[in-house]
């Protein structure tokens, strides 16, 4: 079989993701190359008896790395990555609607000594505003092939992977410049290739009233607000029905493996162990789809990057720039995406302190337990007859969290990261339909990272925790009932025994033992915190009402529950965002720092919630 490698380039926001998931589609992964922090997607594409392995590297200018992103891409592609090999070609993308920042890169590329295809995205954006792009003219001034894709309709995609089985085909052009060339000269050059080539229409009228819109002092900044109210609105509202369905279908499963399995101890195993255990967190997939869709197709569609710029002034308040605003909105995905993502800041200061405020951002692992706390402790009644009231507490969660994760970037920035802000430029992608395949794509991948930890991590969590409460075993007296008898089993289990020991240190912030096992769980992820109330309160749990919020709902009081609402804003309960943030810092002091910080917030916030609502 032969095999090539190619490196796809291009400049920011020109539709190099969508174009590398049209064309591998889920044959993709993060390339953990063994001693490299900086993960690149690395994809298939396989045609009979030839396989090409597709690198997405970081986008770039040029070939004189600011940031660690970029160092990357400059390393594999000069080949003196001490891990990665060099490639074998270059797929670059070009924005054909604003081709010069791509001809410039190019025009340093080609000096590379490679063979190079161009891929001309946006296309479809050129003809929408009247221009014309002369694919032919471009490759013969440029001595590559050069090949017309719409990424987000999936227009060329085919032409791009059938040229990726015939690598050994490509053109290696000549250097258009000569080496060392100033930045001037070449930028002379690409002007003189766009005007035999491109011809320019006029903007799109809707780009400039959206533009109008969003990217105004004023209406910018209510668009935005309005905009991410929608956000959180959408994730609390629309998931409830599939949410429904999914906890009737566990509640389905519990009850035909009662019927079906006599042994009781097995019984136990399958329908609280696993069942409840597992099954308590996966009930909250559709959030996390909602979520990642929402997050996915912001990006997509032009948004997020006018977002940045419409909070850069508010993000300047706290020392950062509107750079830093997407590793921050990636982190309410998840933590470790929004650690790496911050490889795009060039200032060490600003890099820093983006990275200790990622964690009080609320991630998606967080969703679940805000979710079930607030169905059970907020009344499901509405604010000005249309806002829900959980949900304004749900959004009003995260707000406190992001503004104190700004606080501390504040703090680290007039103290340990003391630095001038770097000048904020940032490219605006258009406005565009959000590609159906390369969201789809995105989603899936996110959901299928949810559920492989529901069956590794929680799964083994689970079956430990069955264990703990299961054993040693007590014997019920024969007037007992079935519940009174779990009740009892249960509160001399291994796991009552634990958490009573090490209760007395929340019991200020009205931790009973069975939340304090709950939360210490939870710091090898936030979700067990679910499976372990799914399993330590299923004794209290009669056959006829088996919902966990309703349980909940009966044991705990509201000031118990906000606690532990405010206890969670701020904990970092994640022990691979801080195996991930050492990786990025360097250093096991920078973690160990925001985990010592987080948790006397936490521990704070939970003391002074719980107080005053006593």
């Amino acid at each position: 079989m032969k095999q090539f490698t190619v490196a796809l380039v291009g400049t920011p926001n020109v539709g190099k993701s969508t174009l590398f998931n049209g064309l591998t589609g889920l044959r993709q992964k993060v390339g953990n190359f063994p001693g490299v922090t900086v993960e690149p997607m690395v994809g298939t594409v396989q045609v009979q008896q030839i396989k090409t392995t597709l690198i997405d590297l970081p986008g770039i200018y040029g070939l004189t790395p600011s940031s660690k992103d970029e160092e990357l891409s400059v390393d594999v592609l000069r080949g003196t990555h001490p891990h990665i090999p060099q490639p074998d070609a270059i797929l670059l993308v070009m924005n054909a609607n604003n081709p010069e920042k791509c001809l410039v890169l190019f025009s340093q590329l080609a000096e590379l000594g490679l063979p190079i295809t161009i891929a001309a995205t946006m296309i479809d954006a050129v003809k929408l505003e009247g221009g014309t792009f002369d694919d032919i003219t471009l490759m013969h001034k440029l001595g590559a092939s050069v090949q017309s894709v719409v990424g987000s309709k999936g227009l060329g995609v085919a032409d791009v992977k059938n040229s990726l089985t015939h690598v050994e085909s490509w053109k290696t052009p000549q250097a258009p410049l000569p080496k060392n060339a100033k930045v001037e000269e070449r930028y002379k050059w690409a002007d003189e290739v766009i005007a035999a080539s491109v011809i320019h229409g006029t903007p799109s009228p809707l780009t400039q009233k959206l533009d109008a819109i969003f990217l105004h002092p004023v209406w910018g900044s209510v668009a935005f607000v309005i905009i991410m109210t929608l956000f959180f609105q959408s994730i609390f509202t629309w998931a409830a029905p599939l949410m429904d369905g999914i906890e009737a279908s566990v509640k389905w499963l519990q009850d035909a493996a009662t019927l079906l399995i006599d042994q009781p101890m097995v019984r136990s195993f399958f329908v609280k162990g696993l069942l409840g255990g597992v099954g308590s967190v996966i009930v909250f997939l559709p959030q996390i789809l909602i979520l990642n869709l929402l997050i996915t197709v912001l990006e997509e569609c032009g948004y997020l990057a006018r977002a940045a710029f419409v909070v850069d002034r508010f993000m300047g308040l706290f020392g950062l720039q509107g750079r830093s605003f997407i590793p921050l909105l990636g982190s309410f995905a998840c933590a470790i995406p929004g650690i790496m993502s911050a490889r795009i800041i060039p200032s060490y200061t600003d890099r820093m302190a983006t990275i200790m405020a990622t964690p009080l951002m609320t991630c998606s692992a967080r969703l679940p337990v805000y979710t079930l706390l607030i169905a059970a402790v907020i009344p499901a009644s509405t604010m000005f007859g249309f806002f829900s009231l959980q949900s304004v507490v749900m959004a009003s969660l995260y707000v406190v969290g992001a503004l104190s994760g700004l606080l501390i970037a504040l703090l680290l920035k007039r103290t340990l990261f003391r630095g001038s802000v770097v000048p904020f430029l940032i490219e605006f992608p258009p406005y565009r339909m959000p590609s159906l395949k390369s969201v789809g794509i995105t989603v899936v991948g996110r959901s299928k990272d949810f559920l492989k930890m529901a069956g590794t991590i929680i799964l083994a969590f689970s079956i430990v925790l069955w264990i703990l409460t299961e054993f040693p075993r007590t014997d019920a007296p024969p007037t007992a009932s079935k519940i009174e008898a779990e009740q009892m089993q249960i509160e001399n289990s291994y796991a009552a025994q634990f958490g009573k020991t090490i209760q007395p240190v929340f019991a200020p912030i009205g931790f009973d033992w069975k939340i304090t096992l709950g939360v210490l769980s939870s710091f090898a992820a936030r979700e067990t915190f679910i499976s372990a109330m799914g399993q330590i309160y299923a004794s209290d749990v009669t056959n006829d009402d088996s919902n966990l919020r309703t349980v909940i709902r009966a044991a705990m009081p509201l000031n118990v529950g906000l606690s532990i609402l405010a206890f969670y804003v701020y904990a970092l309960q994640c022990v691979s965002t801080m195996a991930i943030m050492k990786r990025e810092t360097g250093h096991w002091r920078w973690p160990a720092l925001a985990f010592a910080m987080t948790f006397v917030l936490a521990y704070t916030a939970s003391f002074v919630v719980y107080r005053a609502f006593g």
